[in-house]
């Protein structure tokens, strides 16, 4: 009795994007995708949150708005990215001092609760908004979004948004073809852009 209520409470405080896909999407992917086996059904291992910082490499304000920015949207601390190879054009030098971007690593149950607050509250903030582009996906099958500015979200105040920047959103997604990939991500709500709308 006491091991069935500390279930419940633990599916009870899961995410609600990863409650709904245990409980709900698995099974109608399952159904929608023919797939024989429940394992076979498409998943999402990880989220990659992060942003370069380019010509402002150098600017130490620049490379903090990019690291509170990365910290805030997704409750981790981020990590920097030195440069690992030289391109001249840039002026960037292998393993130069400054680094050339930021990012998070996002898995579990920040993964789902990101997503959720992306998908149903951030996105639906971009100006004139019809959609995310459906050729956004690798070889893989994972999925790549890019953000312009990082005003979308909420979690930033006024002030944090002063110094415009934008961001990389990498679904990093567990597949047998891209089909399977778009098909769970639509479970999830993420609001890809119809034929002939730009």
């Amino acid at each position: 009795m006491a091991t069935a209520t500390k279930k419940a409470t633990v599916l009870s405080s899961a995410p609600r994007l990863k409650a709904l896909y245990e409980s709900t999407y698995k099974k109608e992917l399952q159904a929608e995708l023919n797939l024989a086996n429940i394992h076979q059904v498409p998943k999402l291992e990880k989220i990659v949150v992060s942003a370069g910082t380019g010509k402002s490499k150098e600017d130490k304000r620049h490379q903090e708005v990019v690291k509170n920015t990365i910290t805030k949207v997704t409750g981790q601390a981020s990590t920097s990215r030195l440069a690992k190879k030289s391109i001249a054009t840039f002026k960037i030098r292998a393993g130069m001092g400054a680094p050339i971007g930021h990012l998070v690593t996002l898995r579990g149950a920040r993964m789902y609760e990101f997503l959720d607050r992306l998908v149903n509250i951030s996105l639906p903030r971009v100006r004139d908004f019809h959609g995310v582009k459906v050729k956004a996906f690798d070889k893989s099958g994972n999925y790549s979004l890019g953000i312009t500015e990082q005003s979308i979200f909420p979690e930033l105040t006024f002030e944090e948004t002063q110094v415009a920047h934008g961001l990389q959103v990498t679904f990093v997604i567990k597949n047998d073809s891209t089909e399977h990939s778009r098909a769970l991500l639509e479970k999830f709500g993420v609001p890809f852009e119809k034929k002939g709308v730009k």
